[in-house]
């Protein structure tokens, strides 16, 4: 849930003051008036629209065989310095292992 406070009323037109047109509690300060939402509706919204967009044809077990196929290519072919920078960047949990599932630790 989201609350946002209501913000004062425009100016009066005569005179230009907005004290008169936002309401004051006991202490005199201006009341709030609270205002909710429920944002589970609006995300199952947002990802039917995002699932929508990808359109009928989206694979996306193919598509996570490509990303998979396109990262070990970019880790390919090494030379004996890169791979030590690649090792320690992994052990370090900077980069992701090779193991499926796989995601960075930071």
């Amino acid at each position: 849930m989201v609350r946002i406070a209501r913000t004062p009323a425009p100016p009066h037109p005569r005179t230009g003051s907005t004290a008169m047109n936002t309401p004051l509690s006991q202490d005199g300060t201006a009341e709030l008036t609270p205002f909710t939402i429920d944002l589970t509706f609006e995300e199952a919204r947002r990802r039917a629209e995002v699932v929508a967009a990808l359109g009928p044809d989206w694979d996306p077990v193919a598509a996570l065989r490509s990303e998979n196929e396109a990262y070990a290519l970019l880790y390919s072919g090494l030379d004996a310095e890169q791979q030590r920078t690649y090792d320690r960047l992994v052990a370090a949990g900077v980069l992701p292992d090779e193991d499926p599932g796989r995601a960075a630790a930071h």
